[in-house]
């Protein structure tokens, strides 16, 4: 599905999640962060009871502990500090591998995204997905893991996906650390929950929030490199980032005028010394020939009168 119908099918999506979880009418919007916002019935603001605890709190700069341990595809526990290597960022999701709507919507948009990077998963950043149901297991993260990297389309790209399973104790304490709030619905059967991706540094801070299901690749690759403090992408990225800020409410970078002024003003005495440098060069070097074609150059006198002019010419 191409990303310009998965946005068309945002409103759908909305309302297909409300009927799941028991709600006809009067249905709270949410807000750019994932938490639903009261919407006015009568005299009063109400929040649906079931949508009470769900959504996001930012939680910018906080760390997440390293040492909490799950199962990759392979059965074996891992520490989520096996997934920071060196100068690479990582991009995390929770989810929940059999979620029938939301989470599906959520990892297409970042293999969407993933396709139109230039370097495959694992080159510059390491994707984490965990797994917010303790029941599933490492078999149903491996089937999962396959069919995404086979959509993915870039076979290479797999050393850098990991999709994990884990107990409830750690899936608790991990949402908690991102400020993911979600809940069991008894009456659907389903997890409620919104959906992010969060931006974390390579020693595991939270570095940014990117919310949907739609992924713009150039602010997910401008906001791995802002997390890796510009260790990894290229001169150009960094350049970009310097000239543009994070605006979360439009979940995009936008253009920081202080910085473009000062660039400008960078730029253009950089300009001005490419030309006034060679001519400043030049000048002096035609000024230091003609004091030594004239023989007045340093530390000579200048010419006198040749001897017996003054007497010839006192004859004539």
């Amino acid at each position: 599905m191409k990303p310009a119908q998965r946005l068309a099918m945002i409103p759908a999506l909305s309302l297909l999640i409300a009927l799941a979880i028991g709600q006809g009418s009067g249905l709270p919007h949410a807000n750019a962060h994932g938490n639903f916002v009261p919407q006015e019935t009568g005299t009063e603001n109400v929040v649906p009871k079931p949508l009470e605890d769900i959504g996001i709190e930012e939680k910018l700069g906080a760390q997440v502990d390293p040492q909490l341990t799950f199962r990759n595809e392979k059965g074996e526990t891992v520490p989520l500090a096996s997934f920071f290597k060196g100068h690479k960022p990582v991009l995390l999701s929770l989810a929940y591998y059999s979620c029938p709507s939301l989470c599906n919507f959520h990892l297409n948009g970042l293999t969407d995204a993933f396709r139109d990077l230039k370097a495959p998963l694992g080159e510059e950043f390491e994707f984490v997905v965990v797994s917010i149901e303790p029941k599933e297991n490492p078999e149903l993260a491996a089937q999962k893991k396959a069919a995404y990297i086979e959509s993915y389309g870039r076979p290479e790209g797999a050393k850098g996906w990991h999709f994990l399973t884990g107990d409830q104790a750690q899936i608790t304490a991990l949402a908690k650390q991102v400020g993911f709030k979600y809940r069991w619905d008894e009456e659907s059967k389903q997890w409620a929950h919104t959906a992010a991706a969060y931006v974390l540094t390579p020693d595991g801070k939270i570095s940014r929030y990117l919310y949907g299901i739609v992924f713009d690749p150039k602010v997910l690759r401008l906001s791995m490199v802002e997390a890796s403090d510009g260790k990894i992408g290229t001169i150009v990225d960094k350049l970009t980032l310097f000239c543009f800020h994070f605006d979360p409410k439009g979940n995009k970078y936008a253009i920081a005028a202080f910085n473009v002024m000062r660039a400008g003003g960078a730029l253009t005495v950089f300009i001005l010394a490419l030309f006034l440098i060679p001519f400043w060069f030049r000048n002096r070097r035609e000024e230091r020939e003609s004091r030594n074609s004239s023989g007045s150059g340093p530390g000579k006198n200048p010419p006198g009168p040749k001897l017996g002019e003054n007497r010839l010419q006192g004859e004539a």
